[in-house]
């Protein structure tokens, strides 16, 4: 069947863009903001990003079997939205590290809120064979904002030097857009997981038997047995495994920063051009793993991020390399973010397609958070270049071993 983008997808990408351009011009700062500005130390930056990398964790699973057990997956995004606009207020009076922790605390709970039910939205939307092809649309417009978040940011530092309330301010008025354009345009699609998008309605409409509320409730129960889906299993190891070598996006720009000691207000366009590499190939990655596997674009994202990892520790430097790391790590997230949701969304019981989701996010975050935490320490023992490297090395091994687990989950139809 030919490819069709539902307008739900559409406008879903659209609030992810103008937040993407609320999160991301923070983002592209918060380094230098927390090392330079607030002259706190790598270990210290490592928290931090941990925490940007990882609390969503918490609520996430939560969040997704709420979006299951209502079957109105926006009411939870819409909080999970409004939650990180009403942080974006705290970046304002943030002057030392546990007040910066409590607020990117915040923020990213609102996104561990907010993305599961955001991704059950865009499943039931989708055409179920084209499934990874239109999350990486909605990737694609998620990343014309993160691109132009860290370009206001590099414009706002040029024209203002340590203007970091500024680009909070504009983070902030982004942010508010985004909760309107969710709140009052999007439309509050069921996702029970049965018959579609109309969900229990549709079933009751056709003139079939009605699912009484008790079978509902046992239907959207939760219990971690669903998580022990042998499919869904081994995505979960794999995921985890694979995000315990993934540092955080700041530290990697830290790190060629610190080989070639280019001036700071260039850093902010490293994020543009990792967003910008992530945009072009969201949506031709999609379609490669609709047609050759998402197993396949998934592993070869990761080698994309470890060839990223051993060029970011070369001796030499200077822009080319620069561009290379940036388009390898932007390759990567464009190979592994849709196309996670779309295999997990594959593996995951009907009735518990938000919960699935929030899973396999679940777990890639708190290894991230992970990641992120263990690598500022390593850094301060070691070095930047030894501690990518070794970064490296163990990413190696666990794409190996990964590339063992995954074949064994075998996705079966959206519909099944």
């Amino acid at each position: 069947m030919p490819f069709r983008l539902s307008p739900v997808i559409l406008w879903l990408g659209l609030v992810s863009m103008v937040t993407d351009v609320s999160s991301e011009s923070v983002t592209a700062i918060l380094p230098l903001y927390v090392t330079g500005f607030l002259g706190l130390s790598t270990i210290a930056f490592g928290f931090i990003d941990g925490i940007n990398q990882g609390a969503s964790a918490l609520v996430r699973i939560a969040a997704g079997w709420a979006a299951d057990r209502s079957g109105h997956p926006k009411r939870i995004a819409l909080a999970g939205y409004g939650l990180s606009m009403l942080a974006r207020i705290g970046f304002l009076f943030a002057g030392g590290f546990w007040a910066v922790a409590a607020i990117v605390t915040g923020d990213r709970i609102g996104k561990g809120i907010r993305t599961a039910p955001r991704d059950a939205l865009i499943t039931v939307s989708a055409q179920p064979e084209h499934l990874a092809r239109s999350f990486g649309v909605h990737r694609m417009l998620d990343n014309i904002g993160a691109a132009a978040g860290p370009m206001i940011a590099f414009l706002v530092l040029l024209m203002i030097p340590n203007g970091f309330s500024t680009v909070f301010v504009v983070s902030l008025a982004f942010a508010v857009i985004g909760v309107a354009v969710l709140g009052l345009v999007v439309p509050d699609l069921r996702a029970d997981g049965l018959k579609g998008i109309e969900g229990l309605k549709g079933i009751e409409g056709a003139g079939q038997t009605a699912v009484l509320p008790k079978q509902r409730r046992r239907l959207f129960a939760f219990s971690w047995s669903h998580l022990r889906e042998p499919g869904l299993g081994r995505l979960l190891i794999s995921a985890g495994l694979l995000g315990l070598l993934t540092i955080g996006d700041g530290f990697i720009y830290l790190v060629l920063q610190d080989r070639d000691s280019f001036a700071v207000q260039w850093f902010p366009l490293l994020f543009v051009g990792t967003n910008i590499v992530f945009l072009a190939f969201a949506i031709p990655l999609g379609r490669l793993a609709d047609r050759v596997g998402r197993v396949p674009v998934f592993v070869g994202g990761h080698i994309a991020l470890l060839a990223c990892y051993l060029l970011a520790a070369a001796p030499f430097g200077g822009l080319w390399s620069t561009l290379g790391c940036l388009i390898l790590l932007g390759g990567f997230y464009a190979a592994t973010d849709g196309v996670l949701a779309a295999l997990a969304s594959q593996l995951t019981p009907p009735g518990k397609l938000a919960t699935g989701i929030a899973s396999a996010q679940t777990v890639v975050a708190l290894s991230r958070m992970t990641a992120s935490a263990g690598f500022g320490v390593l850094w301060y023992a070691v070095g930047a270049s030894t501690a990518m490297v070794a970064a490296g090395a163990l990413l190696a091994c666990a794409v190996v071993v990964v590339v063992f687990i995954l074949p064994g989950a075998k996705p079966k139809p959206v519909n099944a």
